[in-house]
C-alpha cells in the first residue's frame, strides 16, 4: 500500500497517508480543519542515487522527513 500526501483546499493543510492503491482522498477529511475538499499532490523524494542526496532533501541536513515536512 503507497502512501499518498494531500492537501486540503480548505486550509492548505499537506499530510499523508497510508491508502489503497489509486486512493482519490474521496472519503478523507483534513486533520486539521475537518473539510473533506482534498487534493492528492505529487510527493518528492530523494535516494542516495540523486545528485545530493544523501536520504534527505537538498536543503535539509536530516535524513528524516519526520523532521522538516
Amino acid at each position: 500500500m503507497p502512501i499518498y500526501e494531500f492537501r486540503c483546499t480548505n486550509c492548505e493543510e499537506r499530510f499523508e497517508r497510508l491508502c489503497q492503491l489509486g486512493e482519490t482522498g474521496e472519503n478523507l477529511h483534513c486533520p486539521r480543519c475537518g473539510e473533506q475538499k482534498l487534493m492528492r499532490v505529487l510527493s518528492t523524494f530523494s535516494s542516495p542515487g540523486t545528485p545530493g542526496g544523501t536520504g534527505g532533501c537538498a536543503s535539509c541536513s536530516s535524513s528524516s522527513c519526520s523532521s522538516c515536512h
